[in-house]
């Protein structure tokens, strides 16, 4: 909703009609840094869904708040200059990673339970739980 409402405060001090605006950079960066996070959010919602469903909804939960911060410092830094974005970026893709490990990690489990009998769940959330607030670490 936040990057919406910036869309919409940039669209409506920017002159000229429709996505054409010539001259209007803040409007680019605003549009851009909007899209750019519009077209992660989906890559997003799957893994953080996986993560919390086959693996741990703790530190799953906690690595979603952690994007959503990251997510928000990007487009604010997106609407600077070009190189205060990358931070957050690179941020974000760590937590994607994390996130995206976890769920491959509950997959794993889940086939060492089916075909071996072997249920390493615990030592999964354990895992899972002491690594997630090094997302911190910037």
């Amino acid at each position: 909703a936040f990057f919406a409402s910036k869309l919409e405060h940039e669209s409506k001090h920017c002159n000229g009609k429709g996505f054409q605006r010539p001259g209007s950079s803040t409007f680019d960066r605003v549009y851009t840094a909007n899209q750019n996070c519009g077209h992660a959010y989906p890559t997003f919602l799957a893994v953080l869904w996986c993560a919390g469903l086959l693996c741990s909804q703790a530190p799953a939960a906690f690595a979603g708040l952690m994007y959503l911060f990251v997510r928000q410092k990007y487009f604010v830094g997106y609407l600077g200059e070009r190189t205060q974005s990358t931070p957050g970026y690179l941020f974000g893709k760590r937590i994607i990673l994390f996130l995206f490990l976890m769920s491959v990690a509950g997959i794993l489990n889940y086939y060492l339970i089916f075909f071996f009998g072997s249920d390493f769940e615990m030592y999964i959330k354990t895992i899972t739980s002491a690594i997630s607030p090094l997302l911190l670490i910037p």
